[in-house]
This record gives structure tokens, sequence and C-alpha cells, in this order.
């Protein structure tokens, strides 16, 4: 079945008072454009449907966006802006007259999978498929208006409802889906008799039900899902409305959130039973955390995947990186892309992990820079410990065998390697491989010597 999708994105979004396209403006850290193009993916990739989306002057940036993240996605330019009927003609593939057209919009964000799916599952051939819904305050919102039958006959604007019509508590939500041949009739018939002197998609209706076409109408399974964004204040009520039923989610799956109106997840987050999850927390991309792991306050935790029984205390970031059961994070840890921590490891504040395999058992638990290495199982890392792996130009690897003990403010300076079971004493700067089972040092002797502090100048410090 052939189908075009054309998502209208042409709007200047004044209100926002922003130099970036209304659509590009991130919701749950996804630009909202995105979130559509997400919503309809499933029904292109299928068909290999390449939606359609309508700029407008100063498109430049949304098309940038779209050739970087959805490049199998068409783009039509609506040079000046009269109205949703015009931004669809131009959208509407002319090499695909057939089948069935969905019209979706940039800053309707939120609009689910399954609700598109109810939507084309009542459009079909001859029929005009309408997303409505029922709201405690339309007004302001276009009326859906029935005859006795309950068949729809029109869509009246607010502008132009009087105040019969004003009481209807039905409205039009602007998406709808229909045969592409009757679209395409239909848009040539309208009139742009209105305040705004625009070309309204809404006049469809009525010509539609001038000819008798059969009009079905379905509603959304949650009614935020047809929210649109007009300006910031919408935008962060709609990202609060979008992180509570993300949270609800969670709750409904086993997962403890202390707070579910202060936790953001940016991307998913996936969490397996008895997760707990504190105040505060930011989740990006894509994360895993499994059963029983616990998030402290403050946490920023991105495209990673944590472990069974694992604690991760307050004030830490991870990004990039894989940590294994029961072991120990923070507070104030910065884990780092490419990190690899093992069961019952401890990494404690002000600790940074980059680049690293950490063995089993291993802690590092205090102001350390572990950085291109690969530490063994049973190592412990005194604090102050740094791996110099930069020489200015290039990075270079440090190995750390099983059992080691690295003295506090060591400095590894790599390529270098400590054997297994050895002993660096505090203080050494280690520049040569040190042997395994050896205790290695390298500091200057110490001495004391007979010697008088300076003291204050008192007559200096009374002027």
């Amino acid at each position: 079945s052939t189908m075009n999708i054309v998502i209208l994105a042409a709007g200047q979004g004044k209100r926002m008072q922003s130099s970036i396209p209304k659509v590009l403006h991130p919701l749950a850290g996804k630009p909202m454009l995105g979130h559509v193009l997400d919503a309809v993916s499933l029904l292109s990739d299928a068909e290999n449907i390449q939606p359609c989306v309508v700029i407008g002057h100063g498109g430049e940036a949304v098309q940038q966006y779209l050739l970087k993240h959805y490049p199998k996605t068409r783009v039509a330019l609506q040079n000046e802006q009269k109205g949703t009927g015009h931004a669809v003609i131009q959208g509407l593939n002319q090499e695909v007259s057939e089948g069935i057209t969905l019209v979706l919009y940039g800053d309707v964000p939120l609009i689910q999978r399954q609700t598109l799916k109810q939507l084309l599952d009542i459009a079909s051939d001859g029929v005009l498929a309408l997303l409505t819904q029922h709201v405690n305050n339309p007004t302001g919102y276009g009326r859906i208006v029935r005859n006795l039958n309950g068949e729809v006959v029109q869509i009246v604007e607010e502008k132009d409802a009087d105040a019969q019509v004003k009481k209807i508590t039905e409205i039009n939500t602007g998406i709808l889906a229909c045969p592409t041949q009757e679209l395409n009739h239909w848009l040539a018939q309208i009139e742009p008799n209105n305040t705004q002197g625009e070309y309204y998609l809404t006049d469809i209706v009525s010509l539609a039900a001038n000819v008798h076409t059969p009009i079905r109408t379905t509603t959304p399974t949650f009614d935020w899902e047809t929210q649109g964004v007009n300006s910031r204040a919408q935008l962060a009520l709609l990202e609060r409305v979008y992180q509570g039923h993300l949270a609800q989610d969670l709750l409904d799956s086993g997962v403890t959130i202390v707070d579910p109106a202060r936790i953001d997840i940016r991307g998913s987050l996936e969490c397996e039973p008895d997760v707990f999850i504190d105040i505060g927390c930011i989740f990006e991309g894509s994360v895993r955390l499994n059963t029983g792991v616990r998030i402290g306050p403050y946490c920023q935790i991105k495209n990673s995947t944590i472990d069974a029984g694992t604690q991760v205390h307050a004030f830490t970031h991870i990004d990039g990186a894989k940590i294994a059961r029961d072991a120990v994070i923070g507070p104030y840890a910065r884990i780092r892309p490419g990190a690899q921590i093992a069961d019952q490891v401890h990494i404690g504040n002000f600790v940074e992990v980059k680049n690293a395999d950490v063995g089993k058992g291993s802690k590092a638990n205090h102001l350390s820079y572990i950085g291109d290495a690969t530490v063994g199982e049973g190592v412990n890392i005194g604090a102050g410990t740094i791996t110099c792996n930069y020489d200015g130009a290039n990075k270079h690897r440090t190995v750390i065998e099983d059992g080691a003990f690295i003295g506090s403010d060591t400095q590894l300076v790599a390529p270098v390697r400590v054997g297994k079971n050895a002993t660096i004493g505090a203080g050494t700067t280690l520049t040569k491989d040190a042997p395994a089972q050896k205790l290695t040092i390298s500091r200057t002797k110490q001495a004391s010597i007979d010697w008088q502090r300076p003291i204050k100048n008192k007559l200096m410090n009374d002027q």
C-alpha cells in the first residue's frame, strides 16, 4: 500500500523568541521533529515510504538536522505562509497519487505510534479519518460538529463559532489520514475566506461531508499526545507531563523513583525491578540499570549499562561505560567513555576513569585519574595516583597487574607496566616497569635541617 506522510514544520515559532526553528527545540532530549519522525518510522520503514517535512523560510537548520539524523526524509519548501492546506499541497509527493496521506505536525511532538496505527486502521479507500479529542476546556480549538446520526459534518474554528458550537467539547487535533486522490481534489477547492486569508486544511472536512465521504474518528490513547508547542512555557509544561508518563511506566514495572517530578529521561532508560533512583537524576542516550541498582541523588548517566547490585552515590557522572555487579561508585566520581568496571570495584570520590578496564575487586577510593589503562584484579590504587597517559602528542597505556598496591601520590608515566603483587611506594614517579612482588620506590632522601622560620616584620605591617 502506497502512502504519503506529510509533516508540517514551516511555522516560524515567533513566540519561542529564538533563532532556532521551533521544531528543533528539544523535548526529553530530542528535537520535537525527531519525536514525530520516530513515531512514523515504523510505518515508513516497513513500506519504504519517505516522509516529507514541509519547511518554511529559514528552514536550513531543519534541513541540516534531517540530513544528519533522518536522511531518508524528503523536504518541501513552503515559501509563503499561506496556511495548513497550502503547506500540505507542497508536501504531497506528486508521484504517489494512490493510497493514503497522513498529515502530522512538527510541533506536536508526542503523538504515539499506537494512536497513528488506530488512525490508519480506520482510514481506508474513500474514508477520511480524523484524530479528535474530548477536552474540558475546548476554547481556542476547532470544534467537531456532528449531525443527529453522530456523523461529522464540519469543523468550525473558534473565531467562526457561535455560542452553541462553542459548547462542543470534541476538538480537532489537526491530525488526519485520507485517500490521496480525494485529498488532492479537495485541496484544489479550498478558498481562503477567513480572517487570516489562509487556506485551512480543516476545510476539506465539509467538502468531504458534502460529497458524502464517510468521516470516521478516533481518539488518542493519552491526552498529551496531541498537545502542540508554541512557546517555551508550553514546551516546559509538556516536558514535565511526558517525564511524568515515563516515570509512571518505570514505577509500574517495579522501580522506586523517590520523586517522579524530579527525574529526566532524555533517551531510553531500561530498568529491571528493584532499581532505586533518588532525586534529580538525568539519564541520556541509552541506559540500562539491572536488578537492585541504586542511583543516588543528582547523578548524570549517559549511554551506559550498570549491572545488578551496584551502587552509584550522589553527584556522579557516568558516560559510555559498562559497570558490572556490586560495584560502588562515587560520590563525585566521573566515569568516561571506554571505561569497563568489573564486579565489586570501588571508585571513590573525585576519581576519574577513562578508556580503562578495572578488574574485579580493585579499588581507587580517592582523588585519582586512571586513563588508557588496564588494571587487574584486587589492585589498590592510593589517593592522588595519576596515569600520565599523554605526552603532548600521543596517548600511551598503563598496565597494572593483579594484586598490585600503588602508594598514594604516584605518577605512572605511560607506557609502563606494574607487575603482579608489586608494591609502589608513596610519592613515586614510575618511568620504568616495576617488577612483580618487589617494592619499587623513587623519591629523594629525607633530610632534616636546623632552620628558623621567617617572622613578620612588625614595623612593615603597621604602616
